[in-house]
């Protein structure tokens, strides 16, 4: 008996003073079965969609149980308000889609001491 497989994958969001990292694990998926873009309210929309294929194993039989595919998932994340949103990149390496968000730079403040002369 087969059913739709929507399974979310797990996701790992770690952050340092220059960026945040997001891992998503995407094991059997390639790159091009995802699709990734910032929306309109500053979502980091995640979307993914892989086409099942009917194969049957002809050294084992088919499928009686099938867990370990995913079919569909889409994911939204709130980017925090410190993104720079354009320069924000993706890859896949080794079962894993890692999603780079690179903070804005701080530029250094001016100093905010100011001497007043006295006449």
């Amino acid at each position: 008996m087969e059913r739709p497989t929507y399974t979310a994958p797990a996701i790992n969001v770690i952050e340092n003073e220059k960026e945040y990292d997001v891992e998503l694990a995407a094991p059997g998926l390639d790159k091009e079965d995802f699709k990734i873009h910032v929306d309109e309210e500053n979502n980091l929309c995640i979307e993914m969609e892989k086409k099942a294929e009917n194969k049957e194993d002809k050294r084992h039989g088919r499928y009686l149980r099938r867990e370990f595919s995913y079919e569909k998932f889409q994911q939204t994340l709130l980017l925090p308000d410190d993104v720079d949103a354009e320069k924000i990149e993706a890859k896949m390496e080794k079962g894993v889609l890692n999603i780079h968000l690179p903070k804005v730079e701080k530029l250094p403040k001016a100093e905010t001491v100011k001497q007043i002369s006295i006449h």
